[in-house]
C-alpha cells in the first residue's frame, strides 16, 4: 500500500448519457465489467449507459448499479495499468458498496445484485412525492439542525449528506423539507433548493429499506478488505465482516459523514485522492474540505495517465 495515497468512489448523481465511452472503446476490461454486471441484471448496461435515456438513467435501482459498474471498471483499469495501491479506500453513500468490492470484501457479483435491491427498497420505502431531498449552501451545520428541528412539526427532516463545510443535504417528508428550506434561508442560508430525487435517502424513514437490505446481506460472503474502507457511518475502517455488514444495513438510514470520512483520511496522512469513478464530484468536495490535498480523476483517458503519473511521482 502507498502511505499518502487513498481512493474515493462516487454515489449516485454522476451518472450521465455517454459516461466511459472512450475510455470503454480502448481497455477491454471495461466491457466486461459491464457485460458481468448484466448478466446479474437481465438487461444490457452498457447500452443504458451509452444510449440512456437519462431517465432511465436517474431511476435509482438502474443508477446503483450503473455508478458500482463503471467505478469496479476504472479500478480495474487502474489496476491494469501498473497504479499504485492506496492505503485507504471511502465511498459516498452507494460508493461505499464500490470501496468494499475493490477492496475485497464483496463479490462484484453480489455488489450489483445488492446495490440493483438497495435502490429498490429504497424508492419502495417511501411513496413517490411524500419525500423529498434538498441542498443548503452556506449555511453552518448546527444551524441547519436547528432548521430541521424547527421545521419537523411531527414529521421527519434531517440532515443526510455533511458533504463539505457549508454544503449540506437534508432529507425527510417533503411538506417538512419545504418547511426547512424556508427555515434555512431565515437563518442566512446562501441557498436552500430541492433536489430532483424520488425518496428521502439516509433519514429514519429509510429503516424499512435497511430491514430489506439486511436479509439480502445476511445472504452473501463478506470478508475483511485487504485495503481498509473509511464507513459513512462513523468515519473510521472495520476488519469484522459482521461489523460491515451492520455498518451497511446502518448507512442506508444514517447520515453520510462524509467531511468527517475525508479528515479522517488526512488524520492517517492522505495527501493525494484519487476519485475512481465518473465525473468529479468528489474531488471538488474534497477540496472544499481541505484544500491540502491533491484531487485527481480516473474517467477520461488522458486523465487517467495524468493521474497514475502524479500520484507516482
Amino acid at each position: 500500500m502507498t502511505p499518502g495515497f487513498a481512493c474515493v468512489f462516487p454515489g449516485q448523481g454522476s451518472q450521465k448519457v455517454g459516461m466511459l465511452a472512450a475510455i470503454g472503446s480502448s481497455k477491454a476490461v471495461v466491457r466486461q465489467t459491464f457485460d458481468e454486471a448484466s448478466s446479474v441484471l437481465g438487461y444490457d448496461l452498457w447500452d443504458l449507459a451509452q444510449a440512456g435515456p437519462q431517465e432511465r438513467q436517474n431511476l435509482t435501482e438502474c443508477t446503483q448499479p450503473l455508478i458500482l459498474t463503471a467505478s469496479v471498471a476504472l479500478w480495474r483499469v487502474w489496476l491494469e495499468a501498473g497504479g499504485l495501491q492506496p492505503c485507504l479506500l471511502a465511498g459516498h453513500s452507494l460508493g461505499e458498496f464500490s470501496a468494499l468490492v475493490c477492496a475485497g470484501s464483496i463479490d462484484f457479483a453480489d455488489a450489483v445484485a445488492l446495490v440493483r435491491n438497495r435502490g429498490q427498497y429504497m424508492q419502495q420505502a417511501v411513496p413517490v412525492g411524500e419525500g423529498a431531498m434538498a441542498a443548503v449552501l452556506g449555511l453552518d451545520d448546527k444551524l441547519v439542525g436547528e432548521a430541521c428541528e424547527e421545521a419537523s412539526s411531527g414529521q421527519v427532516v434531517q440532515a443526510v449528506n455533511l458533504n463539505a463545510p457549508g454544503q449540506v443535504v437534508i432529507a425527510g417528508h417533503a411538506a417538512a423539507v419545504e418547511r426547512a428550506i424556508v427555515a434555512c434561508k431565515a437563518r442566512g442560508a446562501k441557498r436552500a433548493m430541492p433536489l430532483p430525487v424520488s425518496a428521502p435517502f439516509h433519514t429514519s424513514l429509510m429503516q424499512p429499506a435497511g430491514e430489506m437490505l439486511a436479509r439480502d446481506l445476511a445472504a452473501i460472503r463478506i470478508r475483511s478488505p485487504a485495503i481498509p474502507v473509511v464507513h459513512n457511518v462513523h468515519a473510521q475502517t472495520e476488519s469484522d465482516p459482521e461489523r460491515i455488514r451492520s455498518l451497511l444495513v446502518r448507512q442506508i438510514h444514517s447520515p453520510v459523514l462524509w467531511v468527517d470520512c475525508v479528515r479522517f483520511m488526512r488524520s492517517e496522512g492522505v495527501v493525494r485522492l484519487a476519485e475512481i469513478g465518473p465525473g468529479k464530484v468528489l474531488s471538488g468536495l474534497c477540496k472544499r474540505i481541505d484544500a491540502a490535498l491533491q484531487c485527481f480523476g480516473s474517467e477520461e483517458p488522458p486523465e487517467l495517465e495524468a493521474t497514475l503519473a502524479a500520484v507516482a511521482a
